[in-house]
């Protein structure tokens, strides 16, 4: 693939993941210092290994979940945690990927993912109910 094919590649996969208004909007808040980057992940992050076989975009989300506990990256963490639903990821899997974070990233880390996660379903919840 060509950098522009690989770019196009993971643009698709970025929209159908984190959803076209998450996309537009980062697109819009592109500055000089940050169109590069933003050109970078797509090509990079999405276009090259979101789009490999080897693992289904369900599990990808569930990694990359895991991962952000991890590092404790909180934002990318909700960014992932709502992008899940459009891998079909379910809550129940979600916890289920936290509570094994407790483990292997320690309890502090889990339980902030856990109140993280809690504050966006229900977010989610009360949004899908208005």
């Amino acid at each position: 693939m060509t950098d522009d094919e690989r770019y196009e590649a993971g643009m698709n996969v970025r929209r159908a993941v984190l959803s076209d208004a998450h996309v537009d909007r980062s697109l819009a808040n592109r500055t000089e210092l940050t169109t590069e980057f933003q050109n970078f992940i797509t090509r990079y992050a999405w276009g090259e290994i979101w789009t490999r076989d080897g693992l289904p975009r369900h599990t990808r989300s569930l990694i990359t979940i895991a991962m952000m506990v991890a590092l404790n990256r909180s934002e990318e963490l909700a960014l992932h945690l709502r992008a899940a639903k459009n891998n079909g990821v379910t809550q129940d899997e979600i916890k289920e990927v936290l509570l094994q974070t407790a483990v292997y990233c320690g309890v502090p880390a889990a339980n902030s993912a856990f109140h993280l996660a809690q504050k966006i379903f229900d977010e989610e919840s009360k949004a899908g109910g208005q």
